[in-house]
């Protein structure tokens, strides 16, 4: 198999002009090309006023490849296809005595429980959520009802925090030995897009999400493995510096020497159980701020210029950063094309923000985060568990601010700006239910970030035409950008003081997003086979 790069052709071209466009750029007949496939495609938003064909990189099987590699030696842009076919570590021969236990069944989870499945291994998976269509429902119950389920949730339940976003797969994480691919992969084989393979900006949406993560949660069972929700973790069963299982809510004891700790970010119970238990924890950095939304239809003029509307483009997104004056970096955080604002709290009286899209990305408003980075040894000293109090203070406070029945603050980005409260709407509806209550966001935030916010907007306006709009929604608060607690881990995957436990993913600080936490369920899952298995690394 070879690799052909920087293949472009106009963006309306038609299916069947990509295998004459191959044969021209290789030089060969029509005969000689075997099969291909598209590896990935995308374009350059850079050209929206000029040409902006589709840039392809495809894999082909052609005859005498040796020959044709040799007659294009020097052509960069034609080599050997590299291998990232998944390969896995080792399967058990028969089943073993001891089961390894997964804790939360988020995408992290879920690529652990998968992995340990397909070794074998007969993960039992702990979920403290229910299952997806009933989360669905229950979190569905907050955005119509004003009704909480602390248990049930946009944080908590089948498919974690990720099954209610805009369902983004891509990082830029160093994924060595591709195992982004194998995530992408999987999920296509439970049913989502098979464009997701190769789009340069692949997502799923909520909708489809759903129904990805309920067949991946059958394979896990057909393959051996066990899924149980409503099972919260309460405490650990150690002794002598090594985990022996795990404790549940219930009572019940589930043995096992090897855990893989796949929390979510918010599972701020399961971090102080951890740190009265001495497992080590460090606070780590995380970031604040807001949700803004525009008109879809001018980021899309914004970004796309002529092409706005191409149904091969769908809805335009962007990324943005500032530098602010008073040394505070300002940006753009999982930006939602076409979706909507979501209240995204997990506990009572508290009030937090997220964006979601569905997988049309066909909602009148983009929105996403705008964010100030913060750090522990500038804004929050204190013990491990600092980052978290900061975010239950500002949350607590936010729900004030929205009038206590879970409502959000908000503002209009011109009134923000000249530090004014809003007393009504422009031509932007904002989409955040139960609803938003205007008022001023400044008591929202610390001091600093209100200042960065206000003058990053304005810069952003300069990169983006319209963004700085004076009718633009902002919606407070958005916290929960990524965990402010890193369950930290040595070489071997392990809890630094805990034999045993293996923290991964979002909530134990190793990701940020569906797809680096797939990818990080498979290598912490990878490790834990290795061990159970007695093989080598």
């Amino acid at each position: 198999m070879l690799r052909l790069t920087e293949l472009k052709l106009p963006l309306d071209h038609p299916d069947e002009a990509l295998r004459p466009a191959i044969v021209q750029r290789l030089g060969i007949d029509d005969a000689e090309l075997l099969t291909f496939s598209v590896f990935k495609r995308s374009y350059d938003a850079r050209k929206k006023f000029g040409d902006m064909p589709f840039i392809y990189t495809l894999d082909c099987e052609v005859k005498d490849e040796a020959a044709l590699l040799a007659r294009l030696s020097d052509d960069k842009h034609v080599g050997p296809a590299p291998d990232i076919a998944y390969k896995p570590v080792g399967k058990a021969a028969a089943p073993l005595d001891e089961r390894p236990i997964v804790v939360g069944f988020g995408p992290c989870g879920i690529f652990a429980a998968l992995i340990l499945a397909q070794a074998g291994l007969r993960p039992i998976v702990l979920e403290r959520g229910k299952e997806v269509r009933q989360r669905t429902k229950d979190t569905w119950g907050l955005w119509r009802k004003n009704v909480l389920d602390p248990e049930s949730n946009v944080q908590f339940g089948e498919g974690g925090a990720g099954t209610f976003s805009d369902g983004k797969l891509y990082s830029q994480i160093k994924d060595p030995q591709h195992h982004g691919r194998k995530v992408l992969q999987e999920f296509v084989k439970a049913g989502a897009p098979e464009e997701i393979l190769y789009v340069s900006k692949p997502h799923i949406g909520t909708f489809r999400l759903t129904g990805v993560v309920a067949t991946m949660r059958e394979e896990i069972k057909a393959l051996g493995g066990e899924v149980r929700f409503q099972q919260r973790v309460s405490d650990l069963l150690i002794d002598d510096e090594q985990l022996q299982g795990v404790v549940l809510e219930s009572g019940e004891q589930i043995l096992s020497r090897h855990v893989v700790l796949a929390l979510g970010h918010s599972s701020r119970d399961t971090f102080r159980m951890l740190h009265a238990r001495g497992v080590f924890l460090e606070a780590k950095p995380f970031s604040v701020g807001f949700r803004i939304e525009h008109p879809q239809s001018l980021i899309d003029r914004a970004r796309l210029g002529k092409y706005a509307g191409h149904p091969k483009l769908g809805a335009a997104d962007y990324k943005l950063v500032h530098h602010a004056s008073n040394g505070r970096s300002v940006y753009s955080f999982c930006m939602c094309p076409g979706g909507t604002v979501v209240a995204a709290t997990s506990e009572p009286e508290r009030v937090v923000t997220n964006g979601m899209s569905q997988y049309s990305r066909n909602e009148r408003n983009a929105n996403a985060g705008i964010v100030v980075g913060i750090t522990p040894e500038q804004d929050y000293p204190g013990g491990p568990l600092a980052g978290v109090e900061l975010q239950e203070r500002l949350e607590s406070h936010a729900y004030v601010l929205g009038g206590r029945n879970y409502e959000a603050p908000g503002q209009l980005v011109g009134d923000f700006i000249k530090g004014e409260p809003s007393t009504a709407l422009g031509d932007v509806q904002p989409s955040y239910k139960p609803g938003v209550k205007l008022g001023d966001l400044a008591p929202s935030l610390p001091d600093f970030a209100i200042e960065a916010i206000r003058e990053a907007l304005p810069a952003f306006g300069k990169q983006i035409k319209g963004f700085d709009l004076a009718d633009a929604v902002l919606t407070g608060i958005e916290t929960r950008t990524s965990s402010p607690v890193r369950i930290t881990r040595g070489d071997n995957l392990q809890s630094l003081n805990l034999k045993g436990l293996y923290p991964a993913g979002e909530g134990a600080g190793y990701a940020g997003g569906i797809l680096s936490a797939g990818v990080d369920g498979i290598r912490v899952a990878e490790a834990v086979a290795r061990d159970m298995l007695g093989l080598q690394r």
